[in-house]
């Protein structure tokens, strides 16, 4: 087994080599590989990380590594031109990266103890505070996230300082509050009067409390709405479909014709193909 396992690490290193090998003659040669910048990749690696996570979500394991091919290709480059630049190579990226996880993670590398993975993530969290000198807990999170993946990842780090609900009945009356403040700005007979901005941040709050429930329930909300999203999709689609091969056009037909195809959609339990990609 010790010797399988020694070789096939040697063989993960050597396809690592050839990656770097093959940038490395992309970059002198290819007019296209040799014009990239650091900026001019951005936008695009992006779209991988995508393509990633739709392949996990469709659980698509030979896109899967199709796609991890991608992204990898991706980080190599930065390191690449980083390299170019005099300012570090792919080395330095795998050995900060090394020395960071043995950081992070005392209760394996040290003496710390930590019996469960709440220990593990609120020992994490307050390294990271040493490690990055960060005033705030909340200080680590991209401004750029998604707002939906942000407000999860600043509730987990909350969470890591200490600062959550301890019961997850608090957190769905927490959601009612919310639901009821948001409908109060709507009971007004009079759809003109209502405060649009009041209404937002209202119903931002209530979004807020939903993801936080989410949590608690061990439930992802991106993954949860990227499902739904999917769903919706494939049934709207069956209802263009079927109504085209009935003879109906679908902008002449009324909502009650378009609901009788939804609900046929629904029986029939349609899910998305593993084709279908949300880009």
């Amino acid at each position: 087994m010790e010797y399988t396992n020694a070789t096939r690490r040697a063989e993960q290193l050597a396809a690592f080599g050839r990656l770097l090998d093959v940038l490395d003659r992309l970059r002198a040669e290819c007019p296209w590989d040799r014009k990239q910048t650091l900026q001019s990749l951005r936008h695009l690696t992006i779209e991988e990380t995508y393509e990633l996570g739709d392949a996990i979500l469709r659980n698509d394991l030979p896109d899967l590594k199709k796609e991890l091919g991608d992204v990898m290709l991706h980080l190599t480059f930065y390191a690449k031109i980083a390299s170019e630049q005099g300012a570090f190579d792919i080395a330095d990226v795998l050995n900060a990266q090394c020395e960071k996880l043995i950081f992070r993670h005392p209760h394996i590398y040290g003496n710390t103890q930590a019996e469960t993975e709440e220990d593990v993530k609120r020992n994490w969290e307050q390294l990271k505070l040493q490690e990055k000198g960060n005033t705030s807990v909340l200080g680590g999170v991209p401004v750029s996230l998604p707002a939906l993946v942000k407000a999860m990842r600043i509730q987990e780090k909350a969470r890591g300082a200490g600062f959550d609900w301890e019961k997850s009945e608090q957190v769905w009356a927490k959601v009612q509050e919310e639901l009821t403040e948001f409908s109060e700005e709507f009971a007004q007979s009079d759809p003109a009067t209502i405060n649009q901005e009041r209404a937002t941040a209202e119903f931002g709050d209530l979004i807020f409390s939903l993801i936080n429930f989410a949590r608690h329930a061990g439930i992802n909300p991106e993954e949860a709405l990227e499902r739904t999203n999917r769903k919706f999709i494939q049934r709207f689609q069956y209802l263009e479909t079927e109504s085209t091969r009935d003879g109906h056009s679908l902008k002449d037909l009324t909502l009650a014709q378009m609901d009788r195809y939804w609900e046929q959609a629904k029986k029939l339990a349609i899910t998305p193909p593993e084709d279908t990609a949300i880009k």
